[in-house]
């Protein structure tokens, strides 16, 4: 029994550092720095495959960008996740930024789902999310967004090339496109040279 104790305590004690180790690694330790953000739809729920319900997620980025400090190097728009690479303006704070955006476009884009006579997914998608909102106490009604953000920064120009080739390479690995400055739903076209949805920092 002793030794099965033993066991169990290293196990928790374990479980716990890895729990911490991982809750640190995904923090904005660093005001200034550059990271790489992604956050999801509650349950991976492909939303995004409607451009309606893209546009709100691009006109709300260049708001942050005009109005809130948002500075954008990259980005894209999945049928169920965002990916950024951003930072904030001094003066600005990236995590109210992506909190602020988050539930205006979580709050749009839900109107816009139950305002849609021709959403044939609306109740379901609706009950989800209304489903998830009862169980988290910081929403009312509905949650879209997952709370995580998963913020990584990028501390090398070899960490930065390497999320910025993930980022672009996502319409690419999912079959939408053969290139990926062919999506026009990120930031490949304007690093292409090309006409893009948003304006991006220089990299």
């Amino acid at each position: 029994m002793l030794v099965g104790g033993i066991e169990s305590g290293l196990q928790t004690a374990a479980l716990g550092y890895i729990r911490n180790s991982m809750s640190r690694s995904y923090k904005f330790n660093d005001p200034l720095g550059t990271y790489f953000i992604t956050f999801a739809t509650v349950g991976w729920v492909d939303v995004f495959t409607r451009k309606d319900y893209r546009d709100i997620v691009v006109d709300s980025l260049r708001y942050c960008q005009e109005k809130k400090g948002l500075l954008l190097y990259a980005w894209v728009i999945m049928s169920n996740h965002v990916h950024l690479i951003a930072s904030a303006a001094e003066g600005s704070a990236l995590p109210d930024i992506l909190r602020d955006l988050k539930k205006y476009t979580a709050t749009r884009i839900i109107g816009a789902i139950d305002g849609n006579g021709v959403e044939s997914r609306r109740e379901w998608m609706l009950k989800l999310f209304r489903d998830a909102g009862a169980t988290d106490p910081n929403n009312t009604h509905y949650q879209f967004w997952r709370q995580d953000n998963r913020p990584v920064q990028l501390v090398s120009t070899a960490v930065f090339e390497q999320k910025l080739a993930y980022l672009h390479n996502n319409p690419v690995e999912a079959g939408l496109v053969e290139l990926a400055e062919e999506y026009i739903y990120s930031s490949a076209p304007a690093i292409a040279g090309k006409l893009g949805l948003l304006t991006l920092e220089p990299i």
